[in-house]
């Protein structure tokens, strides 16, 4: 069977992918790519004489090569279209460790209207995220309770309510963080919960706890439903460590009781950060915006701590949070249809001082989330809250840091302290 017709066009039923190919020593680009094409579909390393017509019919096929990047299109019938393992288990599974391969990226990927049409997509989405704050003018701010593990329960609602008293619209769980013997998930839950309707009272905005329910599927479903009955509007999953079928799972159980599904993507780096093997963020986000991810983090653009450039990053944005994605060289554009989009969480070593950085390059459709950047003020808490928000407002008017910061005692202490 030819796996190579650069005379093919992709129909409109097809999933079409785009790899980054590297071919091992005295092997072809065009031998590499349709070995790929072949490995992910119908084929196999040897001539056999049970492949038939429908097995040819439904062959992937390379259609254009731009060395080092190849397309491939998928016919529908490959695929259970509603079970996103199936569909990674041909498209990103064996492939990776054929020998003729040094090495293999899978970089971006366009689901057919076919396939969206299985999916519901977030559930809530940016547009509802920003409806339950009454937000809309502004990133919504949060924080990550810090120190990752040690606090007991009583201890962690304390660091939340001084955030939330400070000015943040959202606290959230760190991703390590579940059921711990000195901090079990509802002791943490009653007690966090408590405090934030406290902090609701006294500041008359709303505000939001994002509890860490990851863990195998039955028990994230009674997580779910103890968050839900202590008045949550939140969950939040480890989505690359539980896996897709998990937030495919869940995204189903959640289905009418309007809760944003937060998703964090802790272990991702094990398989994205190789710019040449792997699957990129690109593709991760993509896939989790179909299944009803709410809100995923995506990286600050160059901004704070963790790896990605500015142009990585905000091809990831346009991708969870535009309704048409544009047109480029070796891109696929998806159009959404009915999809929500997602909310972009910027995360990862992020100070007052990065915001207009930040929004410069990120604009304000954002989660933006600071940990050490709050916890670490001189003042504590609640001071490094109150900065944030100052910084925020002041950067959201059209004001600098430096002016800002001498009519508020908090944001100059964090310049100082974070100073580059």
């Amino acid at each position: 069977m030819e796996f190579v017709d650069e005379n093919y066009e992709p129909k409109e039923s097809d999933i079409v992918c785009l790899f980054r190919i590297e071919p091992s020593e005295k092997i072809s680009f065009e031998n590499a790519a349709a070995n790929v094409a072949k490995e992910s579909s119908v084929g196999t390393w040897t001539h056999i004489e049970t492949v038939n017509e429908r097995a040819k019919r439904i062959k992937a096929r390379v259609f254009e090569m731009n060395e080092p990047y190849a397309k491939i299109a998928y016919p529908k019938e490959l695929f259970e279209l509603d079970n996103v393992p199936q569909i990674l288990s041909s498209i990103a599974g064996n492939i990776f460790g054929m020998k003729l391969l040094k090495n293999l990226r899978f970089e971006d990927v366009r689901f057919p209207s076919e396939l969206l049409e299985k999916y519901r997509g977030p559930q809530v989405g940016l547009d509802g995220i920003r409806d339950i704050f009454s937000v809309q003018d502004r990133p919504l701010l949060g924080t990550i309770v810090k120190p990752k593990l040690g606090l007991d329960s009583k201890g962690h609602a304390e660091v939340a309510y001084k955030a939330w008293r400070g000015g943040l619209d959202i606290v959230k769980d760190d991703e390590n963080l579940s059921s711990m013997t000195f901090n079990s998930f509802r002791e943490r839950v009653d007690k966090t919960m408590k405090l934030k309707k406290k902090a609701e009272k006294e500041t008359g905005d709303k505000k939001e706890y994002m509890g860490n329910i990851t863990a195998p599927v039955s028990e994230m479903k009674k997580r779910a439903d103890y968050l839900l009955g202590k008045g949550s509007n939140y969950v939040m999953i480890d989505i690359v460590t539980t896996g897709w079928s998990a937030l495919q799972e869940m995204r189903d159980y959640l289905e009418g009781k309007d809760i944003v599904i937060h998703c964090h993507r802790a272990g991702h780096a094990a398989f994205t950060r190789n710019k040449k093997h792997g699957m990129s963020m690109l593709t991760v986000a993509k896939f989790t915006r179909l299944i009803g991810g709410d809100q995923l983090h995506i990286g600050t653009a160059g901004v704070g701590k963790m790896e990605g450039g500015e142009d990585k990053i905000l091809r990831i944005e346009e991708a969870v949070e535009s309704e048409k994605e544009g047109e480029g060289e070796n891109k696929l554009a998806q159009d959404w249809k009915h999809i929500n989009r997602t909310a972009a969480v910027a995360s990862g070593g992020l100070n007052p001082g990065d915001i207009p950085e930040l929004t410069d390059k990120m604009g304000k459709d954002i989660v933006a989330q600071f940990g050490g950047g709050c916890h670490g003020h001189p003042d504590g808490t609640e001071a490094g809250a109150r900065a944030i928000r100052q910084a925020c407002e002041a950067v959201m008017d059209g004001r600098s840091l430096e002016e800002a910061a001498g009519e508020n005692e908090e944001l100059r202490k964090a310049l100082e302290k974070w100073k580059e």
